[in-house]
């Protein structure tokens, strides 16, 4: 069975996804679109108006983090 990540933010295309590992986290970010078959891929580069959601998602996975190692300490 494959690892579930521990949480996802999304807004918009923007995907912040959170893994744990032990205790320690990390955070993949991707942004959805659609090619030209119109199936949907991810990638991991950004357009200036994706760069707001971008933020938003990092920040909500930082403080989500944050929560999680607090709760533990």
């Amino acid at each position: 069975m494959a690892n579930q990540p521990a949480h996802k933010f999304k807004i918009g295309l923007i995907t912040a996804t959170v893994w744990e590992n032990e205790g320690f986290y990390s955070v993949d970010v991707s942004r959805s679109y659609k090619n030209q078959e119109g199936d949907w891929r991810s990638t991991s580069s950004f357009a200036h108006n994706d760069l707001l959601n971008l933020a938003k998602c990092v920040e909500r996975a930082e403080i989500w983090i944050g929560r999680q190692l607090n709760a533990k300490a």
